[in-house]
């Protein structure tokens, strides 16, 4: 019998592959490890370099979506045109105690934001929790980007910042996957308002954003747990934690400075 002649795979088309090289110039380079000859001004490079990137299945803590959302009613406006806005201004959205300083490149695949902050913001307490470290951006298109968290950070996964239509209206979003990146973390988000302060900080940056369009509006925030475990086999990354090392580089500081 005579075997069947296969048909030749077809050949991609111009487009097609005008797309996929568009599509590509969205995403970050895969990284072994963070690697940065940039620091912004005012910024530590502190708990960043030589960091992985890392997603929830690294974490420890209990696996959350979160979601938090601000209608911005009958603002004339595409979505592309406020995402470009709140990109070229996203430190400025941040609460006083959240310090983000993005390397010269912006929020562009591969760039990075680092973060000087307090994870507690209570009066008295915020001093005694700093806590130095910063994300990296692994995806930015028109209408959306997203950063990604490295070793050490509180929550080990992503955010997705967006823009879209929604029965006539613009709707900015900040939506998180992520996992409390240790035991210590955990701990504080459950039992220290850990949890309340990051509620608080995206509902502040998107009612920041509506303001900035002149619209008086609160956040809405939902929450999933997707996986209510604990993840002891990660227990060791206490060993990176941002929180510890910060507070122990702050504390010998005097001394770095003596021995010079």
């Amino acid at each position: 019998m005579q075997e069947e002649e296969q048909p030749a795979p077809a050949e991609k088309e111009p487009h097609d592959e005008a797309m996929e090289r568009a599509l590509a110039s969205n995403w970050a380079k895969p990284v072994d490890h963070i690697e940065t000859d940039e620091v912004p001004p005012g910024a530590t490079n502190l708990n960043v370099e030589g960091r992985d990137v890392v997603n929830p299945t690294r974490g420890f803590g209990r696996l959350w979506r979160r979601t938090y959302r601000v209608r911005l009613r009958g603002i004339q406006a595409t979505p592309a045109m406020v995402m470009a806005y709140w990109k070229e201004h996203f430190p400025e959205f941040q609460p006083h105690e959240n310090r983000f300083r993005p390397t010269s490149g912006g929020v562009a695949p591969g760039e990075l934001v680092f973060i000087d902050t307090q994870l507690l913001s209570a009066p008295g307490i915020g001093n005694l929790t700093p806590m130095a470290s910063g994300v990296m951006v692994i995806y930015a298109d028109d209408e959306s980007f997203t950063v990604m968290t490295p070793e050490g950070f509180p929550v080990s996964g992503w955010n997705t910042f967006s823009v879209y239509e929604d029965k006539g209206d613009l709707v900015a979003q900040v939506q998180c996957l992520e996992r409390a990146t240790d035991p210590i973390y955990e701990f504080g988000y459950r039992f220290m308002g850990g949890e309340r302060k990051q509620d608080a900080t995206w509902k502040h940056v998107l009612r920041s954003l509506a303001t900035r369009y002149g619209i008086d509006a609160e956040a809405e925030a939902t929450k999933v747990c997707i996986d209510s475990s604990l993840q002891w086999r990660n227990v060791g990354n206490v060993w990176n934690n941002a929180f510890i090392r910060t507070t122990l580089y702050k504390a010998t500081t005097p001394l770095r400075r003596l021995v010079r």
